[in-house]
């Protein structure tokens, strides 16, 4: 019996998203070297041995192509919470405070954070964690839930979606206005939000065992 074929990404699709990825990896490596205020458009597609106009035309404006570049950082640093909570499903406010610290950490020698932070407006990057965060809010929040919900997934999703949207605030938070080390800092939001993430899992086990007594 014959089997269908895998469906295949289009051609169009699959080069316009490596001609994506590849852009914002160039200015990554850009980033490596100098801050955002000294990166040209120009340079960020002569890396990648494409046209100003090819960036533009895949990214739209400066402040886009900035956005995009933050949202794909946002999706790698979960990425990396999603692995540290793992390895804490037992010990949920260990996992909160293991997952806080290296977000911090990881966001304090970020090149790009590091030039929202020291942004005084000419850049234009600190809407991006400001008055223009929400679609970074957003993406991190919905990713953040899904974490949550992976790990205790007799948390209720209305839950997850209040917890995950408080660490999001905290977390930009600090990461712009850092007030003590990532782990000091870690340590304290984790803290203070333990009896919370309790009661949470409380709620969920009291919903757990009412479910199975009816």
């Amino acid at each position: 019996m014959s089997h269908p074929a895998h469906e295949r990404t289009p051609y169009a699709v699959a080069a316009r998203e490596l001609l994506r990825t590849t852009l914002l990896d160039c200015a990554r490596d850009e980033l490596q070297r100098r801050p955002w205020t000294q990166i040209s458009m120009a340079d960020v597609a002569h890396a990648a041995g494409v046209s100003r106009q090819t960036l533009y035309n895949a990214f739209g404006s400066r402040a886009d192509f900035a956005q995009a570049y933050v949202l794909r950082e946002v999706d790698r640093f979960l990425a990396s919470v999603e692995e540290v909570v793992g390895e804490h499903l037992d010990d949920p406010p260990l996992a909160l405070a293991a997952a806080l610290d290296m977000f911090l950490k990881s966001a304090a020698e970020d090149p790009f954070v590091r030039s929202i932070i020291a942004d005084d407006g000419s850049a234009g990057l600190l809407p991006l964690v400001t008055t223009g965060a929400r679609p970074v809010i957003e993406r991190a929040v919905e990713r953040l839930s899904e974490i949550i919900r992976d790990g205790w997934p007799q948390v209720a999703a209305e839950d997850a979606g209040l917890l995950a949207e408080l660490l999001v605030r905290l977390a930009i938070s600090h990461a712009g206005l850092p007030t003590s080390t990532s782990s000091i800092t870690a340590t304290s939001l984790a803290r203070v939000l333990s009896p919370f993430i309790a009661q949470l899992l409380a709620d969920a086990a009291g919903r757990l065992e009412l479910a199975a007594e009816i």
